[in-house]
């Protein structure tokens, strides 16, 4: 379970992602230079990113470890080890 600081710190940084798309949104629609847009983009895929190694982090020290010390580590692991197959993809 996440703090209250650890909440609004993710929304913080989420809320941060939205107004950059805004952003890439509004320069597609003035004709930008792409290259510029597409460093936004590459800003947007970092941002994104980080969201999530923090929460594949509190997810792994929290739910994770619970779950090994109540005896059902296996499934748990079998499922994190699906979620970090399907976070390196992208």
């Amino acid at each position: 379970m996440r703090s209250e600081a650890e909440k609004k710190q993710l929304l913080q940084r989420l809320k941060r992602v939205e107004g950059q798309v805004r952003g890439i949104q509004k320069m597609i629609d003035e004709d930008r230079y792409c290259v510029d847009i597409l460093v936004q983009v590459s800003a947007i895929n970092a941002a994104l990113k980080k969201v999530g190694y923090k929460l594949l982090e509190d997810h792994t020290r929290g739910c994770v470890t619970n779950a090994i010390q109540l005896g059902d580590g296996e499934e748990s692991i079998d499922e994190l080890m699906k979620v970090i197959q399907q976070f390196s993809k992208s």
